[in-house]
């Protein structure tokens, strides 16, 4: 019996390439169905902003803001005194030191009235204790600093957990600081519905932002092409997956540079896992489990209009360390919490969002990488029709550059910002390579951290950090 080969080949190559070709169009799909109603929602509400206003006015939920910090000398004291700057009635600022070795410490005794007391903190949540506890008062706001031996960010956040007095706190990071009505607009869904237990609010890349007063008096696109791309990315993927989820209560992330929760219920989670790079993923996708395997009702929202502006990666070498934790922190969820995959008991958050991030997050460095190499060997082989080839991947990165900018301009539109010609051209000119260059690395550091993966004892993935334009 003669084995035909090339006939073998020929149907492997076929059977690959209608495989690829329905990631390739399902993940369009997604991008296209979600920006497009990510977009139209943004519209929506932009035109319901005075009817949510004079809601919000008189509506308060009491919030602790925790800021972890490790090392933050350069951006801690710009970042608390943008949070003074808040337009909200009834917060406190718990920031937790977690082991700093520069002045991070100092920094913020010489910018604040803090004085030290002997506070006992009671342990709700497992976490190292705390060394020193400072306190003080800026106006009608307290602002309590902790510090504590390193431990990690989740550590810190633990510890800050216990500190706080309100019964809903907001994790924000040390290099981020938050526009004046951020705190009305991620608090607006508790308003809403009783049954939620944490909100995700939009970030945003404050490098070539100006700030004054919590509100945004300068925007243009940052002038490094690196994070210049990163806005486009940022304005995407926030756009499109987060608010479509949030349709049907199945959103998985919530990003730990800013997010707000309910702290009962973190504390019946057991709070943030200390084991892990990707906290902030890890405890969203705990709550969906805790609350759909105790019959629960529970929400899980997102607030589209809520910004926080957080320090982009300015080089590459950053930004590939930056995603590489990212991508590690995705697989140790993913695999934690494999159970929800198919399984009805989760409804929706498992059949469609847990899939999302397995095939088109988890697993799409490596099925990229394999179309890829599939594509070489089909042409080696002459069983390619290069034009055909050539042509869909120009449309392909065409439609990515297209919904890129799509959700850059909506963002403002909506939020009235004004930008340039030259960096209008700049977004068109920069879409296209981020779809196409820096999509290409990103592949390949995801696809490193998938093949040499290991658990990592450094929870911080420090980026270097520069001052933020804040008056």
């Amino acid at each position: 019996m003669t084995i035909d080969v090339e006939a073998i080949i020929r149907v492997f190559l076929y059977v690959t390439s209608i495989f690829f070709f329905a990631y390739l169009v399902g993940y369009s799909t997604f991008l296209f169905l979600s920006v497009t109603a990510g977009s139209s929602i943004l519209y929506r509400r932009k035109r319901e902003t005075h009817y949510k206003n004079m809601i919000a006015t008189d509506c308060f939920v009491p919030i602790t803001l925790i800021v972890p910090a490790h090392n933050e000398s350069v951006t801690i004291v710009s970042s608390i005194r943008s949070l003074l700057s808040l337009h909200y009635s009834i917060y406190e600022i718990v920031v937790v030191d977690d082991g700093s070795t520069d002045n991070t410490v100092q920094a913020i005794l010489d910018a604040f009235d803090l004085h030290e007391i002997d506070s006992p903190i009671r342990l709700k949540i497992r976490c190292s204790p705390a060394k020193k506890v400072w306190f003080g008062r800026q106006g009608r706001t307290p602002i309590t600093l902790v510090t504590k031996d390193n431990g990690g960010k989740s550590d810190a956040l633990n510890l800050g957990i216990n500190v706080s007095k309100y019964p809903y706190f907001i994790c924000i990071d040390a290099d981020s600081v938050l526009q004046r009505d951020s705190l009305h607009e991620i608090s607006m869904p508790l308003i809403e519905d009783e049954h939620v237990v944490a909100v995700g609010g939009l970030v945003r890349p404050a490098n070539g932002i100006k700030l004054e007063e919590g509100r945004v008096a300068a925007y243009s696109l940052p002038h490094q092409i690196i994070p210049a791309m990163q806005v486009l990315e940022y304005d995407r993927s926030f756009l499109s997956a987060r608010i479509l989820f949030d349709q049907f209560n199945g959103n998985l992330i919530i990003s730990g540079a800013f997010g707000l929760f309910r702290k009962d219920m973190v504390i019946a989670c057991g709070g943030y896992d200390t084991t892990t790079v990707g906290e902030d993923m890890e405890l969203v996708t705990k709550l969906h489990v805790f609350c759909r395997t105790n019959n629960i009702d529970y929400r899980i929202r997102y607030a589209p209009d809520a910004i926080c502006w957080s320090q982009a990666p300015s080089t590459l070498h950053d930004l590939i360390r930056q995603r590489r934790r990212w991508h590690i922190g995705l697989y140790e969820c993913m695999t934690k919490y494999r159970r929800m995959i198919g399984n009805g008991m989760f409804g929706a958050v498992g059949l469609v969002s847990y899939t999302y991030f397995l095939i088109y997050e988890l697993l799409s460095p490596l099925i990229e990488m394999l179309g890829l190499v599939m594509v070489l060997v089909a042409w080696s082989a002459h069983y390619i029709n290069v034009p055909f080839m050539i042509t869909f991947f120009i449309i392909y990165a065409f439609f990515g550059a297209v919904i890129s900018l799509t959700a850059f301009f909506s963002r403002i539109q909506t939020r009235d910002l004004r930008i340039s010609t030259s960096d209008t051209i700049r977004a068109i000119i920069l879409s296209v390579i981020e779809i196409t260059v820096l999509r290409t690395i990103m592949m390949l550091t995801r696809l490193s951290a998938l093949i040499g993966y290991r658990k990592r004892e450094d929870r911080w993935g420090k980026i270097e950090r520069k001052h933020i334009d804040v008056s």
